[in-house]
């Protein structure tokens, strides 16, 4: 299977980007895949065009800056992916074909999931409203438009995140995907948070002594940490972490009011200090691997 292009590889503008950056560690490997599904801020002009919302208002559904908090992993050993296109665009987070029937101009086909709880909340594959609930588009899409999105955008991110698991997993025995999100955080927050929420789908996508470590090393550079609560995790850490398999997934959310202004969306000063701090957790995974067996686990 071919892999994007590398970050250090990236083309003139005047080129389509590829739809996911995949930046390798420069030296040995470790048994860690890091990647951000939410973090992609290239938005094609005909989306733009499409939409009620201005450029700042789409840009809410970002996990923003979340690919920069986490750029240390390739420097511990880990491969960073990264996807380029917005969540607003399509939403590498969710199944293939979570789709709202009240977007499209026709029938949807019949095996599509029409009826999930993210369809009901418009935030499917091709979301219908931004993170803060205000409806996106103008006018109803046509099918295709989906069918396009997913075979160009969400499919090259899952078969680049799938390759680097099993690349790793072939190498180590098993592999630790670590699935990094942001959070609303400060006034935008739905209620009191943590500043970091790891999410393992309730104990079945990772195993417990991974949780933990990772608890202690985020307490260890001064985060508040909770587990499961408000986000257990999504598409990526519930489809993705097969334990028994060799397989873990740890989703991570961090809280935005750390490290940016949300309604501007820029960074803050502390930003660089956050960064720090995350790349500390990255090289105490990395070095706490090998005594974890995770293989075993």
């Amino acid at each position: 299977m071919d892999l994007p292009l590398p970050a250090t590889a990236l083309q003139p503008a005047a080129e389509a980007p590829p739809p996911v950056l995949l930046t390798p560690p420069p030296g040995a490997r470790v048994a860690m895949v890091v990647a951000s599904a939410h973090s992609g801020r290239l938005y094609p002009p005909a989306f733009v065009a499409a939409a009620r919302l201005d450029r700042l208002a789409l840009r809410r559904s970002e996990d923003s800056f979340v690919d920069e908090l986490f750029a240390a992993a390739p420097s511990v050993g880990a491969p960073l992916l990264a996807a380029t296109f917005p969540r607003a665009y399509c939403d590498a987070n969710r199944e293939p074909w979570e789709l709202d029937p009240a977007m499209f101009e026709e029938a949807l086909p019949t095996w599509v999931n029409t009826g999930s709880a993210r369809v009901g909340a418009g935030l499917g594959t091709i979301a219908r409203v931004v993170a803060s609930g205000e409806t996106i588009y103008r006018d109803k899409l046509r099918f295709a438009e989906a069918e396009t999105r997913i075979a160009t955008l969400w499919q090259p991110f899952h078969d680049a995140l799938r390759g680097q698991i099993e690349e790793t997993r072939r190498q180590f025995g098993a592999c630790l995907l670590v699935d990094c999100h942001s959070m609303p955080g400060g006034s935008m927050a739905p209620r009191a948070s943590a500043d970091i929420v790891l999410g393992d789908a309730h104990g079945t996508a990772c195993a417990p002594r991974v949780v933990r470590l990772v608890e202690q090393l985020l307490a260890g550079e001064g985060f508040s940490v909770r587990r499961n609560d408000p986000y257990a995790g999504g598409y990526i850490t519930r489809h993705s972490g097969r334990p028994r398999e060799g397989v873990h997934v740890l989703q991570v959310e961090i809280n935005r009011g750390l490290y940016m202004d949300e309604a501007r969306i820029e960074k803050l000063p502390g930003f660089a200090a956050v960064r720090a701090r995350l790349s500390a957790l990255l090289g105490g995974i990395a070095a706490a691997l090998p005594a974890l067996e995770l293989a075993r686990l």
